[in-house]
C-alpha cells in the first residue's frame, strides 16, 4: 500500500509540472489511453486518499493484532509457569 501511495505521489508530482493542454496517457493493463490531465489528476487524488485510508486501517489492525499476540504470550507463559510451581511445592 505504501508503495502504491508513493507511486501515486510521483505521478501527481510529474503531472503538476505539465500544462493542461499536454498530452497525457493512462495505463490500462497493457494499453496506454489518451486522457485529460485534470481527469487523471482527479483519479489519482482519489486513489491517494483511498490508499491513505487503507494504510491507516491496516496499521490499526496490525497494532490490535500485536496487542492480542502479546496478551496471549503472557497468558501462555503464566500457564506454563503455574504447573511447574505446583509440582515443586508438592
Amino acid at each position: 500500500m505504501e508503495l502504491e501511495s508513493s507511486e501515486i505521489e510521483r505521478a501527481l508530482s510529474e503531472l503538476q509540472k505539465v500544462t493542461d493542454d499536454a498530452t497525457v496517457y493512462k495505463s490500462i493493463g497493457s494499453l496506454l489511453i489518451k486522457t485529460q490531465r485534470a481527469e487523471i489528476m482527479k483519479e489519482l487524488e482519489e486513489r491517494k486518499d483511498l490508499a491513505k485510508t487503507r494504510i491507516t486501517v491496516l496499521a490499526k489492525q496490525e497494532e490490535r493484532t500485536k496487542e492480542r499476540v502479546k496478551e496471549l504470550q503472557q497468558r501462555l507463559q503464566e500457564r506454563l509457569r503455574s504447573p511447574a510451581t505446583e509440582v515443586e511445592t508438592s
